[in-house]
């Protein structure tokens, strides 16, 4: 699964909200762990939505992390133990730093799995993940169930007419959506925007 992990490599897992992603991630902290290679798990300290110190996944696997306000913090972390993987969950709550700080760890021999949204609310490139992505040895980009047509869904629709991009959120404020319902779902918004 790792055969390049001597070397250090940066994997990235994404998709809309509710494809699973910290799920992903978790399934594979435990993988690491049976094959006896400590991960540092992280979590940005912004998103609390369902705990201040566990990676929580839509199914209830949860795992205790360190949140941190700044990535760069990690570097503190890995003073304290021999870790061998670096698993960043909502990796894209960490801002445009996170591409420099994994292209580093990884450099430096760690394996590097982050998990994060790759696009925002408005189907535009999000944060550090596109970036991540085209610098990964390995991306898993997963798919969620469109709520209005049940085809697969590859974006996240936010309900309301908030323009701000950073709005943690879950089922009440957003739905896993397809492009084509997406699209006809902005539309909508505008349409009811303009009366």
């Amino acid at each position: 699964m790792y055969k390049t992990f001597n070397d250090g490599m940066i994997e990235v897992i994404t998709g809309p909200m509710f494809s699973g992603k910290s799920e992903e991630l978790l399934r594979r902290v435990r993988t690491l762990e049976y094959a006896k290679m400590l991960p540092l798990l992280i979590k940005p300290e912004y998103d609390n939505r369902f705990s201040d110190d566990e990676i929580v996944s839509r199914c209830g696997v949860r795992r205790k992390t360190h949140s941190l306000k700044n990535i760069n913090e990690v570097y503190e972390l890995l003073k304290q133990d021999k870790y061998k993987a670096i698993i960043i969950d909502e990796a894209h709550f960490f801002g445009n730093s996170l591409i420099e700080v994994a292209d580093d760890l990884a450099n430096k021999g760690y394996l590097v799995i982050v998990a994060g949204l790759d696009q925002d609310y408005l189907r535009k490139p999000f944060g550090p993940i596109p970036a991540l992505m085209a610098m990964a040895e390995r991306v898993t980009k997963l798919q969620a169930i469109c709520v209005v047509c049940q085809h697969a869904a590859s974006t996240s629709f936010r309900k309301d007419s908030s323009n701000e991009q950073n709005l943690i959120g879950d089922y009440n404020e957003y739905e896993a959506r397809c492009r084509k319902c997406h699209i006809m779902g902005q539309k909508q918004k505008e349409l009811l925007k303009n009366k």
